[in-house]
């Protein structure tokens, strides 16, 4: 099963987690992204994030479709959040659900990574002296 979500609302990391919780599932990896108040060296204000929506939704499903065949998974969740966000938001939560925990762990890291990759969602950040768009990838 696989929950996609592309949205301006706040994240809720319990209720993500909750739903990818299965009886048969011996382990539940989560990543959390969080705005942080600093990069390269220049304070943060916030950051502002716009994504071709459609695109981003279908890349995303593409995503946790991948990582079903790659892994033995029980439930993919990949949400990310959109607008303006301040220092301490949380931005994107990554939540998998296997039997075991190498699963888990491998498909939740294989799953930001290639987001942040291919999925067409860019970032703002916004500093005390400027701003400058880049892309949502390391």
């Amino acid at each position: 099963m696989i929950d996609i979500r592309l949205t301006e609302a706040p994240l809720r990391i319990a209720a993500c987690i909750e739903w990818v919780m299965t009886p048969e599932s011996g382990g539940i990896d989560v990543f959390v992204g969080t705005v942080r108040n600093a990069t390269q060296g220049r304070q943060v204000q916030r950051l502002e994030f716009e994504a071709y929506a459609q695109m981003a939704r279908n890349e995303m499903t593409k995503i946790a479709e991948q990582a079903l065949e790659k892994w033995p998974l029980h439930k993919v969740l990949l949400h990310h959040r959109t607008g303006v966000l301040q220092v301490g938001e949380v931005p994107v939560v990554i939540a998998v659900s296997a039997a075991h925990r190498a699963a888990a762990f491998d498909a939740c890291r294989y799953i930001i990574d290639t987001l942040k990759q291919t999925v067409p969602i860019w970032k703002k950040e916004v500093f005390e002296d400027g701003e400058a768009w880049v892309a949502a990838h390391p």
